[in-house]
């Protein structure tokens, strides 16, 4: 006799998660709020294939036979390397250049998917994620730059933060192109002691200035006593550099005198104040004051990629990590000026702007920031049920609620009324419906208010504690029924 085959083990790919119930919820709703914020500044939805030709994502390395670099690959039946898309910008360039002259420029579009990286995942590192971007196409003003600084914090007030909660932090590669500049540096050069400048940038928050002078010169030995070898910079070309770091102010406007200052004459700086100036005049406007975006010169963001304005949204809330110490939860979106590439396609520049936010990122922070949690009253009202022959009645209790726009479900398991509370009880229902023959013929029904019912566990002592207090049980002419379900969800202030 053969053996059966093997079960088979339910489980996820590596880096890949399931979602549920109020994760789920809270998610569709952030996404929502979101949506209406950029619905108001006049963007239009866009959705795009989640696969690409993998030339049109610019990850394929041509000296290998597959594709390669972080993405999920396959060939199609035409033999050409298709792939997961990695971000949503790129699709986005793929499809402006394919419309040519039938896109309306400036073209303003929002689009809102899950992206998938092939890479190492770890603790809250994933393979797939969920991205929410913004892109204005074709148009250089600053004023589609300071728009990304005002929908990223209107959003973010819309979900539920206050001000000096989150801030929103912009930079320019022109300004950084300028300190390049005074030290004897190519702008923009790829050379390996121009990016090690900038790796040296981005290491401020986490290494201080003091570690940062030592990566600019002669390299640093961190706690663990690893090493990493410094710029190689003169002491006074690193003083340039840190002038420039810490050039950032309490206002935007003392921020940009002291700026002016760190990259004197340089012709890229010059250009990267007046963009600033444009900005923080266009802000002013919108009424962003220095309590929701500020000038910060530390902010480095993929300065191959960006050609201008660069941003981060950062949530300030403090937090008690695993090991009790205290820390903020830090970015949640970043973005910027990417005017070279579109040009991949056409061969000529569109400029081009744009913000991502990271979705699942940004839950984690709200989360942790006590902004959203798990409601007592998040599951449907229960329809219990006493007397299957009566299912017809019990069906036309719950289409009524759900005609008022009460979500609602007739319990369809086996059990008694016990077994039946316990299941509504465990789905977080706000109320059951209890109505047997007595009921029936009475023409009433009654409401267990579980609310009230969990609020009150919560606080006795005992089992004949519990019993006189948890009686939070009415009955109510049928014809009241909405009208008391609703008073149960939405109490009176």
């Amino acid at each position: 006799m053969s053996k059966p085959p093997p079960r088979l083990q339910a489980r996820s790919p590596r880096g890949f998660q399931d979602l549920s119930g109020h994760a789920v919820r809270a998610r569709t709703k952030m996404i929502a709020t979101i949506r209406e914020v950029y619905d108001r500044y006049g963007f239009e939805p866009l959705e795009t294939p989640a696969l690409e030709y993998v030339d049109a994502l610019g990850k394929f390395l041509p000296e290998q036979d597959r594709p390669d670099e972080g993405i999920f690959a396959l060939k199609d039946t035409d033999e050409q390397w298709i792939a997961l898309r990695y971000d949503l910008t790129a699709p986005l360039s793929r499809f402006v250049a394919q419309m040519g002259q039938d896109l309306v420029l400036p073209y303003r579009r929002y689009q809102v998917g899950s992206v998938w990286r092939n890479e190492k995942p770890g603790p809250g590192r994933f393979r797939e994620f969920t991205q929410f971007d913004i892109d204005t196409i074709g148009t250089a003003s600053p004023a589609a730059d300071a728009e990304n600084c005002a929908v990223l914090a209107e959003a973010l007030e819309a979900l539920g933060l206050k001000r000096g909660e989150f801030i929103v932090k912009i930079n320019t590669r022109r300004l950084l192109d300028g300190v390049m500049e005074r030290i004897g540096l190519q702008p923009g050069s790829a050379d390996p002691q121009s990016l090690c400048v900038l790796r040296a940038i981005d290491k401020f928050d986490r290494v201080g200035i003091e570690g940062v002078r030592l990566l600019l010169t002669s390299g640093r030995k961190d706690e663990s006593g690893d090493f990493t070898k410094g710029a190689g910079l003169s002491a006074q070309a690193a003083d340039i550099v840190l002038d420039f770091m810490q050039a950032g102010q309490a206002s935007r406007g003392e921020t940009l005198s002291a700026l002016a200052r760190a990259v004197a004459n340089a012709p890229s700086g010059r250009a990267g104040l007046d963009e600033l100036e444009a900005i923080d005049r266009i802000l002013a406007n919108l009424g962003i004051d220095e309590g929701r975006a500020i000038f910060d010169p530390g902010i480095v963001r993929g300065l191959a990629y960006y050609t201008g304005a660069v941003l981060e949204a950062a949530i300030t809330i403090e937090i008690t990590d695993d090991e009790g110490r205290r820390r903020q939860i830090g970015s949640v979106a970043g973005g910027g000026r990417y005017d070279g590439l579109i040009s991949r396609f056409t061969g000529t520049d569109i400029p081009a702007t744009g913000v991502s936010i990271g979705v699942d990122r940004l839950m984690t922070a709200l989360s942790l920031a006590g902004r959203i949690g798990a409601s007592q009253a998040e599951g449907p009202v229960v329809v219990t049920v006493f007397d299957k022959s009566r299912m017809a009645d019990y069906q036309r209790i719950a289409a009524e609620l759900r005609a008022a726009g009460i979500r609602a479900e007739v319990f369809l398991g086996e059990g008694g009324l016990k077994a039946q509370l316990r299941y509504a009880d465990r789905r977080g229902a706000p109320v059951a419906v209890i109505a047997g023959g007595d009921e029936f013929a009475a023409g009433t029904v009654s409401l267990k208010d579980l609310i009230a019912g969990r609020a009150l566990s919560a606080e006795v002592a005992g089992n004949e504690q519990w019993r006189e207090k948890s009686r939070a049980q009415v009955t109510v002419p049928r014809g009241e029924l909405v009208a008391q379900v609703k008073a149960i969800l939405q109490p009176p202030a």
